[in-house]
């Protein structure tokens, strides 16, 4: 019988990533409204970082991951100046599938919660691969 490789990462790891909301990061810049407060495309992509940061440290030479399936609840508005904290929680593997919890905070408030699911690539085949589509 072969041996499986072990698993590149396991449930329970965490990362955390900050953000002060300033003008550039608004509905109004972003372009998903009208309202000075963050938008909701900035509190996404905060939420993935804080998924790419806790798989940082522990990615296999060659390898990352990439981003295929979101859900994610915003729920209530960060004004220029506050700073927000997203925190992501590897809730599951299931071979190269991660599926993260994540947070999006406003000192005691949530902001949005959700989930981000990831894959583990070998990033020199995908990068061929998307250079490929037309």
């Amino acid at each position: 019988m072969q041996e499986q490789p072990e698993p590149a990462f396991a449930p329970g790891l965490t990362a955390q990533v900050e953000l002060t909301v300033t003008d550039a990061d608004t509905a109004q810049a972003v372009g998903s409204g009208d309202v000075p407060v963050l938008g909701t495309p900035r509190v996404l992509a905060l939420a993935e970082a804080a998924t790419v940061a806790a798989t940082a440290t522990g990615m296999p030479p060659g390898s990352t991951t990439v981003g295929t399936r979101v859900e994610l609840e915003h729920l209530a508005p960060t004004v220029v100046g506050r700073t927000v904290r997203a925190q992501a929680l590897l809730a599951t593997v299931d071979g190269r599938r991660l599926s993260f919890e994540v947070t999006v905070s406003d000192g005691d408030q949530t902001v949005a919660r959700g989930r981000v699911d990831r894959i583990l690539v070998d990033r020199g085949r995908f990068v061929e691969r998307a250079g490929r589509v037309s």
